[in-house]
């Protein structure tokens, strides 16, 4: 079974599937966030000009792939992608098959090709300033960004982004959660419901 969280970025996604993982350790996780192209082939200038938040940002065929392989029992070897500097240093780390499989993706409930190969599908909604909050530690901490950059990216693609392709998406979605949510209660009536399907 792939279960699928969408929603935009910094909402709550990778909290929620952490919960779901220790209701249920022995599923795995498959993130979209991974498959990003490389693009060690441009200047660190022009990387910065891309818009992440795009499809076309994504090696979504990659992805794809790699969701239909563990859909049918079979481990796959993903990329390692270094978000910093948005490429792929070299290597792949291994994702097994498991009876749940854990997909998560700003995008992920966008694109038609990834939405019918969920089995049950999970939108997180939280307020622009709460991402926009939740981004700014996030990226000074792990990613090494300046404050500054962040908030140009957040303005001039993220939220427009988020609007255009990643809210309208939630229609989609078999669940919607909204923050604040309690991961824990939530985790526990998302796996109540997947025991009914």
């Amino acid at each position: 079974m792939l279960l699928g969280l969408g929603g935009g970025a910094c909402a709550g996604k990778t909290t929620l599937a952490r919960a779901l993982l220790d209701l249920d350790p022995n599923a795995s996780v498959l993130s979209f966030d991974d498959y990003y192209h490389d693009l060690s082939h441009i200047s660190p200038e022009k990387r910065a000009q891309v818009n992440y938040d795009h499809p076309d940002a994504l090696d979504t065929d990659l992805f794809i792939a790699h969701m239909d392989e563990l859909a049918a029992g079979r481990p796959i070897n993903v990329p390692i992608y270094d978000m910093s500097t948005h490429t792929r240093p070299g290597g792949t780390y291994v994702v097994e098959p498991a009876p749940r499989v854990i997909v998560d993706g700003i995008l992920l409930l966008t694109l038609e090709e990834c939405r019918q190969r969920l089995d049950f599908k999970i939108f997180i909604e939280a307020p622009k300033d709460i991402r926009l909050q939740r981004r700014l530690i996030r990226d000074v901490e792990e990613r090494g960004r300046d404050k500054a950059g962040i908030e140009k990216q957040f303005y001039t693609s993220v939220e427009p982004m988020h609007q255009q392709l990643v809210a309208p998406s939630s229609r989609h979605a078999d669940l919607i959660v909204n923050h604040p949510f309690d991961a824990e209660g939530v985790a526990s009536v998302v796996l109540e419901k997947l025991q009914n399907l």
